[in-house]
């Protein structure tokens, strides 16, 4: 049965979230907003409206986060009461009162600590939309599995998490999986969380696809950026980029390997090449491809400012993304391990399920640790 003392203790995370979220400054600050909105010529100009509106939502949505979290804290007193009257003397004793209060307590655990993983994000950029990108290693069908693998595991991840998400480019593998695929994902920090898939992912398992069914190992590698919105500038010169326009792969539809609509686009000055065949209209695909370019850039961007600042502290930190970052072992145990973290689960098919919010968590709080030891 919860304890008073894991209720008090849980209280305290709620009133430090208080403070250090400046939750009043917050409420007064969204009924400031919402004065604005109430405007005559508050829609005259509708793109800077909606960009108001999604600003005001992004601070209202701080206040009602913690409003939920603190009711189901406040609410876990009554059950606490109940569930102690149902065991009497015998606290190790389990009813529904008790039962019912371990799942309160659970759910109002989740909500508090979504309040605090969500309070680490505020590096530049970690509110924005994600663009994520994997591509196969050496090893084939078994690479290629492997990739199609961690394409379903950040789709469900994005599906628990109330993402929108969009795959622009797919390259199917020659018997299985897929080589490659681009997958866009809109919702409230996914860049925040989803910076945490960058690296290589291993796999240890018995392959499906070796005759003789040796434990095989393989590779595919993870690349995240943020997905740049209208709030963000990023100028392009137009000499500076090269255009080809090539026949769509894929399965079924009238226009598939029959006319150009898929597009190409190489940035001169960096090299970065973007394909884009989300539709089938060429002029859509090279307006998406122009969007992933200028994420990318400013990703390079966002870098760099890294990359001076940690010198600046005087611990040039490892920003780049080719090293490997996690170990997922199907045999002969089984386990997920975050090399960064140490954090690790032996639940192998609740992560590959999208089930990754605590190993982005771990490695929140230790960047979060780093930071501030770098600041000192």
């Amino acid at each position: 049965m919860i304890t008073s003392e894991q209720i008090k203790s849980l209280k305290g995370r709620v009133e430090t979230l208080e403070g250090c979220l400046d939750i009043e400054g917050k409420r007064a600050q969204v009924a400031e907003l919402q004065k604005k909105t109430e405007a005559a010529d508050f829609w005259d100009d509708p793109k800077a409206a909606e960009t108001f509106l999604k600003n005001m939502n992004g601070v209202k949505s701080w206040v009602t986060g913690f409003d939920e979290a603190s009711t189901a804290v406040e609410d876990l007193d009554v059950l606490y009461e109940f569930a102690k009257e149902s065991v009497g003397e015998d606290e190790a004793m389990e009813t529904d009162e008790t039962r019912e209060l371990d799942s309160a307590f659970s759910a109002a655990t989740g909500k508090v600590e979504a309040l605090e993983m969500r309070n680490m994000l505020g590096d530049e950029g970690d509110n924005l939309g994600a663009i994520l990108t994997i591509n196969s290693g050496a090893g084939g069908t078994e690479a290629n599995d492997w990739s199609a693998m961690l394409m379903r595991m950040y789709m469900r991840w994005g599906e628990r998490n109330g993402m929108k998400m969009t795959v622009t480019t797919l390259l199917d593998g020659d018997e299985a999986g897929i080589k490659s695929a681009t997958i866009e994902f809109e919702g409230d920090y996914a860049y925040g969380y989803l910076k945490a898939e960058n690296g290589v992912h291993r796999l240890v398992r018995i392959s499906p696809f070796n005759a003789q069914g040796k434990r095989q190992t393989t590779f595919s590698s993870v690349f995240v950026y943020p997905l740049v919105d209208d709030s963000i500038n990023i100028v392009i010169n137009p000499s500076d980029l090269e255009w080809d326009t090539f026949r769509s792969g894929g399965h079924g539809g009238q226009n598939v390997n029959k006319v150009e609509t898929g597009v190409r686009v190489r940035h001169i000055p960096t090299g970065i090449m973007v394909e884009n065949t989300e539709t089938r209209s060429q002029f859509d695909n090279r307006e998406n491809a122009l969007r992933i370019l200028k994420s990318r850039l400013y990703d390079i961007e966002l870098k760099k400012r890294q990359e001076k600042q940690a010198e600046l502290e005087g611990q040039k930190k490892k920003i780049e993304w080719g090293s490997q970052i996690r170990s997922y072992v199907l045999h002969p145990y089984k386990m997920v391990k975050d090399l960064r973290t140490n954090y690790s689960t032996a639940d192998t098919q609740g992560v590959l399920d999208g089930d990754l919010n605590e190993f982005m968590r771990t490695f929140l709080m230790q960047q979060g640790s780093q930071n501030t030891l770098n600041s000192l």
